[in-house]
């Protein structure tokens, strides 16, 4: 082996390590150093110091003022999808051996809408924390996901019933749910036909940027017009419309034990799809130990939803 000259100096980039990578991708989702020094655990004044030394490490600057917060710079934006990915390099390198999740710190990031963040995260954060009390969750709008947000490390796992396709995409069906006429029983009754739910007034669901449910676009290429009375940007907008008034949503039955519970649901009086839900993740996480550790966790969590109904006839969408 050669001999190491101690008289030389060592290449800068020796001196990373993963608290500083962990300390400016924080910086950077915090958008403040404040907040970033309560999240981990720091002074206000570690968390400058060590900026700082990143700083010259880098050569940049990172993150400048504006107004009373700071902004990245486009290096910043660079390197923080960089850090993303060396920390998981780093997570996998020194579990290699096995995970011992009691041992485990991490944050992991995930991508899910309304619907997904409000079923699937409140029983995988129970589990996450009675094993792992180190580990925490930051959840981000997946919108309708693109593969970059796995490509450019920006969550480790998305979770969409409209899976991004790609090559070094990997995807995994976790549950399919059926479509239910939500209503509230003090405003009316179920709407009995086809033709008495077609006469009824709805409220349904419009993601930015004018983004309709798969569900409503369906109804529309069967030629199944709905008199469409409101519009909300998620599902947890519609509990307060439909105990406002007469009036009906045409929504997954599973929200009936979340969002949607205290309403009354009935069957949908027309064969609509199926709603399928995946978990979705980038190829380079597939033998990752603590990847593998989290997607087991959030599989072992799906007996605890309810069995979706199959009173209706149903098509699969997906």
């Amino acid at each position: 082996m050669k001999k190491i000259d101690a008289s030389t100096p060592s290449p800068a980039y020796l001196d990373l390590d993963g608290h500083l990578l962990q300390l400016l991708l924080c910086v950077h989702e915090c958008g403040s150093i404040t907040r970033a020094a309560q999240r981990l655990g720091l002074t206000q004044s570690a968390v400058s110091h060590a900026l700082e030394r990143l700083r010259g490490l880098v050569g940049d600057a990172l993150f400048v003022k504006s107004g009373r917060g700071i902004v990245p710079t486009a290096h910043a934006d660079v390197l923080a999808a960089r850090a993303r990915t060396l920390l998981d390099e780093l997570r996998a390198f020194s579990w290699a051996g096995g995970v011992v999740p009691e041992q485990l710190t991490a944050c992991f990031t995930i991508a899910a809408n309304d619907l997904q963040r409000d079923l699937l995260l409140p029983p995988l954060l129970r589990a996450l924390r009675a094993q792992a009390p180190g580990v925490t969750l930051r959840v981000i709008p997946s919108g309708a996901p693109q593969p970059a947000l796995l490509r450019e490390g920006e969550c480790h796992l998305v979770l969409t019933p409209r899976p991004p396709e790609g090559s070094d995409i990997v995807q995994r069906r976790l549950f399919e749910d059926t479509y239910r006429v939500f209503y509230d029983p003090q405003q009316r009754v179920a709407p009995q036909g086809l033709a008495d739910y077609l006469a009824a007034e709805h409220v349904s669901v419009l993601y930015e940027p004018r983004r309709s449910l798969e569900l409503d676009d369906w109804l529309l290429a069967q030629g199944i017009q709905r008199r469409i009375v409101a519009l909300v940007p998620g599902f947890a907008g519609l509990a307060g419309l439909l105990r406002a008034g007469p009036w009906v949503a045409t929504a997954p039955g599973l929200l009936g034990e979340g969002v949607l519970r205290g309403l009354a649901q009935a069957p949908v009086p027309v064969s609509t799809p199926t709603l399928a839900m995946y978990m979705v993740w980038h190829l380079r996480h597939q033998h990752d130990p603590v990847h593998t550790w989290l997607r087991q966790t959030l599989l072992g969590t799906m007996p605890t939803l309810v069995r979706p109904r199959r009173d209706s006839p149903q098509k699969d969408l997906v």
